[in-house]
């Protein structure tokens, strides 16, 4: 239970309000976050991977039902709290099913390029359900920076954070990048073509590098494709033409992970 806690509350019941017009953009539009400076998370999953990375939250969003029942971590999160009607949850959610609960955090600053670390180069990946799917990905088999070059879908939107499932506070994320500043990297540039480079499994991968994933339709941009250091094609005695690139890096990502062993 939450009662008794000295976190400020302020209850909010018209869908007039400021703030629930803000929250309605950051969970419907994709770049919302960018033009406000913060990020909405939605659903306790996403809060509680925020916290357990040492993030601490503007705000914390409840329903009138929830906030009874809202752990106290969470109550004790934030620097304010807010409970809004239940009624209004649709109007601030992404969700078919709204949560009882959310996070607003400042959006984080936007690093600088590392140049010596383990990577993921996304060129131009644009379906978000597949970015977010990558930085699960990425976090998971030890890749700490994601760089997003220009073209690629807003890596802070509310369907790259869900799909992330909390992949975000774990890694380094640099977006709007330039296919010249990748000129910076010190490690190699690993490409995954369909039909350049060696087999994979038959291929020993350097690691740290990294692995660029290219667009869905197109793949890896030419100029992308001639930085790269090495060229590998994913094995498929199935016949399938190519896979899904989520599901690639995923592949390709696990196969550097285990080479470091």
């Amino acid at each position: 239970m939450n009662t008794g806690f000295s976190v400020p509350v302020t209850h909010v019941s018209s869908r007039d309000n400021a703030l629930v017009k803000d929250l309605r953009r950051l969970s419907q539009d994709n770049t919302a976050y960018r033009k406000q400076g913060r990020v909405w998370l939605e659903g306790d999953h996403l809060c509680r991977a925020a916290l357990a990375r040492g993030f601490k939250p503007l705000m914390a969003v409840f329903s009138e039902s929830f906030w009874p029942l809202a752990h106290a971590r969470y109550a004790q999160a934030a620097v304010k709290n807010i409970v809004i009607a239940d009624a209004l949850l649709p109007e601030i959610s992404g969700l078919e099913s709204p949560a009882p609960m959310g996070f607003v955090l400042e959006l984080p600053a936007s690093p600088p390029l590392l140049g010596d670390v383990a990577s993921v180069i996304l060129d131009r990946v644009q379906d978000a359900g597949n970015v977010g799917s990558i930085l699960r990905s990425a976090a998971a088999f030890g890749f700490s920076q994601v760089i997003a070059l220009k073209g690629c879908a807003a890596l802070w939107s509310p369907k790259v954070l869900r799909a992330g499932m909390g992949a975000h506070f774990a890694l380094q994320l640099v977006e709007g990048v330039e296919p010249e500043a990748l000129a910076g990297l010190t490690v190699p540039i690993v490409v995954t073509s369909s039909h350049h480079g060696s087999f994979l499994h038959q291929q020993p991968i350097p690691m740290p590098c990294a692995w660029a994933m290219g667009h869905e339709g197109q793949g890896v941009s030419e100029a992308l494709m001639a930085r790269a250091t090495l060229k590998v094609r994913i094995d498929q005695p199935g016949g399938e033409e190519s896979l899904n690139v989520a599901a690639a890096a995923a592949i390709c990502l696990y196969a550097s992970s285990v080479s470091k062993h």
